[in-house]
């Protein structure tokens, strides 16, 4: 069983990594304590998950330098590559794959490149990140990311496996979900996959529409998900718990009755405003919490969507 609750305690790793300074090499084997806020989990095969970096980060050891699944927001950026470098046992990051766009999985992509670390994406992520994003629906604009921070190597539909030492890393594409630019990615031996913010690992998922993420494309990623898992897959969302495959089953029968319940709404005519009051989600709020963003970003996707409607 995976312990999330695995966190370094600042006071004691410090003062252990103080007193092992002068004995060189046999010293190393105190670390030091991550940044406050920042905590790990061990996963199968060696592989690492770091939390409260903004999204969740999972590194893994291979024999040219570590290898992150994202890297968490830039105000942590040093904090996580440093925990990263510590727990893989390697001086650098060879290869960063971010899961989409956003900041929480992407904010620590300037440090990176920097150190000359590979960065690989969906094609549609690195799109994104070379233009103004007006982000109607959280009142922002994002500004255009520097060019040295967005991905250099990019993907469509499909890509071929990568070795990694003994471990092999299967990544794909999931359509629109979270964003139009979704990836995951599989540590095959280590049975560890990692989804990033397209699956919500607690509360509601947040459909970007503002990135062409919409509802039936994120419920068409959780059924992509389930066909790669099996009973002893672990998986690694953005945010919340580890997931099972019966965990994400379990999602995509959810989404899939609220999903029926908002077509019949927005084809009845019905507005946001009579969507909430219509309550689609009730049943299901004891679970995961007040669902009003999440409903109003779903109805929202609709728009652009609407003719995909009978094929989810």
């Amino acid at each position: 069983m995976v312990d999330r609750r695995t966190v370094l305690g600042t006071g004691i790793a410090a003062a252990a990594a103080a007193a092992a300074a002068p004995f060189g090499l046999a010293g190393r084997a105190f670390a030091a304590a991550p940044a406050p806020g920042l905590m790990v989990s061990d996963l199968p095969g060696g592989l690492s998950m770091i939390s409260g970096a903004g999204g969740a980060v999972v590194a893994a050891r291979g024999p040219g330098g570590a290898v992150m699944v994202d890297c968490g927001q830039a105000d942590r950026a040093e904090a996580v590559q440093a925990l990263v470098l510590q727990k893989t046992g390697v001086k650098r990051v060879a290869t960063l794959f971010n899961t989409c766009w956003r900041l929480e999985q992407t904010g620590g992509n300037d440090r990176l490149a920097a150190g000359g670390t590979r960065i690989l994406a969906h094609e549609n992520t690195r799109l994104w990140m070379g233009v103004e994003i007006p982000s109607r629906w959280e009142g922002k604009v994002y500004p255009p990311r520097a060019a040295a921070a967005r991905p250099a190597e990019t993907f469509y539909a499909a890509a071929p496996p990568m070795p990694l030492g003994g471990e092999t890393i299967d990544y794909g594409y999931l359509l629109q979900a979270h964003t139009d630019g979704d990836i995951y990615v599989f540590f095959r031996k280590a049975n560890v996959l990692v989804v990033g913010g397209a699956v919500a690992g607690k509360g509601w998922p947040v459909i970007d529409w503002s990135t062409n993420g919409w509802y039936g494309g994120m419920i068409l990623g959780l059924a992509t998900l389930i066909k790669l898992a099996d009973d002893k897959t672990v998986i690694v969302p953005s945010d919340g718990a580890l997931l099972t495959k019966a965990d994400l089953v379990r999602q995509h029968d959810m989404h899939m009755a609220i999903m029926t319940r908002l077509q019949k709404m927005m084809e009845s005519g019905l507005g946001t405003p009579d969507v909430l009051k219509g309550a689609p989600a009730a049943e299901y709020v004891a679970e995961r919490g007040d669902p009003t963003q999440f409903l109003t970003l779903a109805f929202k996707s609709f728009w652009g969507n609407v003719r995909q409607f009978r094929a989810i």
